[in-house]
């Protein structure tokens, strides 16, 4: 039995694994608090140049060496932004929440630029952990940041979810800017 099997944290998200194709191939990629690396680890065999960032050091200690992947030891709740000056081609985060980055995490995102969003939501506290309100996202909460940052939602689900554990989670894929295949105004 393969490590993913065993360890479902191990196993890439299906949302990820589904929107990943739509980053602009061979793009710059921020893999945002990756821990143990599952998307880190993807997105690098998928031929992407993906920066892996985490608090952890153990969790990226396992990402050095990996191809297509750059690790960086950053506390992004107490430190500063370490991307001021970059712009990613594609962000995924997946369990993560710090409200106060999302709007330097969004700039960050180069024009065109995909954002694969997934978290635990309001509902949560009800099934396990996080159930802090603090690290839960409230209903349509993102569908509403990226209305009012004006980016093209290609896919918004919210609910409950059995697999890999049952959870009540949000999910946004979306692209910066206009969408694809529409011409200039």
């Amino acid at each position: 039995m393969s490590e993913a099997h065993e360890n479902p944290a191990a196993t890439p998200s299906p949302w990820v694994r589904r929107f990943a194709p739509l980053i602009p191939a061979g793009g710059d990629v921020l893999d945002l608090a990756c821990g143990s690396g599952r998307h880190a680890r993807l997105l690098g065999e998928l031929g992407y140049h993906v920066e892996a960032v985490d608090r952890d050091p153990e969790a990226l200690a396992a990402l050095r060496g990996v191809a297509g992947v750059t690790v960086r030891e950053a506390d992004l709740e107490n430190g500063p932004w370490p991307y001021h000056s970059r712009a990613f081609d594609g962000i995924v985060v997946s369990n993560y929440l710090w409200r106060p980055l999302l709007p330097s995490l969004l700039n960050t995102l180069g024009e065109g630029g995909v954002l694969i969003y997934e978290t635990f939501m309001s509902g949560n506290e009800l099934l396990g952990k996080p159930s802090n309100p603090k690290y839960l996202l409230r209903p349509g909460e993102l569908l509403e940041l990226m209305t009012r940052r004006h980016f093209t939602v290609i896919a918004f689900e919210q609910g409950e979810v059995e697999s890999p554990r049952p959870a009540v989670i949000q999910r946004v894929c979306a692209r910066r800017g206009r969408p694809v295949g529409l011409p200039p105004a």
